[in-house]
């Protein structure tokens, strides 16, 4: 790539951010414009600077990461947003690329990575680390752990229903569902609702 770009690193422990400025300045494509510690200075630095791509972490004061995205993709739309984080957990990276972000780079990733995943993004693609594509390919085979009134309830959640639609449906008590639904996001590791309702939708049959 023979334009160089222009890069605000946006992470809360200044350590950080130097290594990563040490490691991209040592390349000759890349130009480290400006840092952030959090979500309102990166907005204030995009403003201020010219700037083709923010290498944003999640874990920060104020808005995190993810929120920092959409933030950034509604008010700059035109920068593309690349998350570099030690949250390997699906769900985070459900969120960010939801958020709008182009990649998502493990912080224990090989340094080679951050580079590839740059030039990736900059070219128009998306990019995920090694470990994070791996678990994405991976048919989700722990639905098999669900018992047949657990995959019942995944039904009905892929539908949109509700806890008092689906106990309704299945003659149960509202509480009965909603240990159902905890039941079956233990055994899947599913964090959140989002998630959930999205494996739902994907997997129910």
């Amino acid at each position: 790539m023979t334009t160089t770009i222009k890069i605000l690193l946006v992470d809360d422990h200044p350590l950080v951010r130097d290594g990563l400025r040490a490691r991209l300045e040592a390349m000759p494509q890349f130009e480290v414009v400006a840092e952030a510690g959090g979500a309102a200075e990166a907005l204030e630095q995009a403003a201020r600077c010219e700037v083709d791509l923010v290498l944003m972490d999640i874990n920060m004061r104020g808005a995190n990461g993810i929120e920092a995205t959409a933030q950034f993709k509604h008010a700059f739309p035109h920068i593309a947003v690349l998350i570099l984080s030690m949250h390997d957990k699906l769900e985070y990276v459900s969120q960010a690329i939801q958020a709008g972000a182009r990649g998502y780079v493990l912080k224990d990733a090989p340094g080679k990575d951050i580079v590839v995943a740059i030039e990736t993004v900059m070219s128009g693609g998306i990019y995920y680390s090694a470990a994070l594509a791996r678990q994405l390919a991976q048919p989700h085979t722990q639905d098999n752990q669900l018992t047949s009134r657990e995959h019942e309830v995944l039904r009905h959640i892929a539908n949109g229903e509700s806890n008092k639609q689906i106990a309704r449906a299945l003659d149960l008590s509202v509480r009965t569902v909603e240990t159902h639904r905890l039941n079956i996001k233990r055994k899947l590791g599913i964090e959140g609702q989002a998630e959930l309702i999205r494996f739902a939708v994907q997997h129910a049959q």
